[in-house]
């Protein structure tokens, strides 16, 4: 199937995507409810976990009609997308008189483009596990001071609180892990099998 063509873009927001990647994807039920012929556009707007000047206004649906709206990122904007988890809404607008309302909100997780230098290839589970690890052990690396969790930095954190986290990102590691596996029709090890 190629990903290129339009006729082939996935119903919904993808969840994951490349950093440097061609993303597309089709809403049909907002279409049937704000038809671009009545005047509507749609839009999203994301802004990565931790906030600051980081909002990424994606690109409005192009190649629109009544029956779906088609969202395009091409790869020169996807190449600014930082790694990490986003934060999405998807905004309808009424041209006529500029209201807007958000319809829709949800989340995905940018990964590195390992075709770039100094690309770190860790979700940010096991990122977070190591820069945890490091100061559990007394061994920060300069950069520990920047991560931080719910807004509170992770140095300022007291050793069973740090401990409580570093226990909850192992955990998503291995819930990635599994999910991978799962995507490429393996078993994780959590399935139970039953013989007649």
């Amino acid at each position: 199937m190629n990903l290129f063509d339009p006729a082939n873009a996935p119903e919904g927001e993808p969840k994951e995507v490349v950093v440097g990647d061609f993303i597309q994807w089709k809403r049909s039920d907002i279409a049937e409810t704000y038809p671009t012929s009545e005047g509507y556009t749609a839009e999203y707007v994301a802004r990565i976990t931790g906030g600051g000047a980081n909002e990424i206004k994606l690109p409005q649906a192009a190649a629109s009609n009544d029956t779906r709206y088609l969202f395009t990122v091409d790869s020169a904007t996807s190449a600014d997308f930082l790694p990490g988890l986003y934060h999405w809404q998807l905004e309808i607008t009424q041209t006529s008189s500029g209201n807007r309302l958000v319809v829709d909100i949800g989340d995905f997780t940018a990964i590195p483009d390992m075709d770039s230098n100094q690309a770190d290839p860790r979700i940010h589970a096991e990122i977070m596990v190591d820069k945890i690890q490091t100061i559990l052990e007394g061994k920060a690396d300069a950069d520990v001071a920047s991560y931080s969790i719910a807004g509170r930095s992770l140095t300022k954190m007291s050793f069973s609180e740090l401990v409580e986290a570093r226990d909850y990102y192992r955990r998503e590691v291995v819930k990635h892990n599994n999910d991978e596996l799962l995507k490429r029709g393996k078993n994780n090890g959590a399935s139970i099998l039953v013989r007649f």
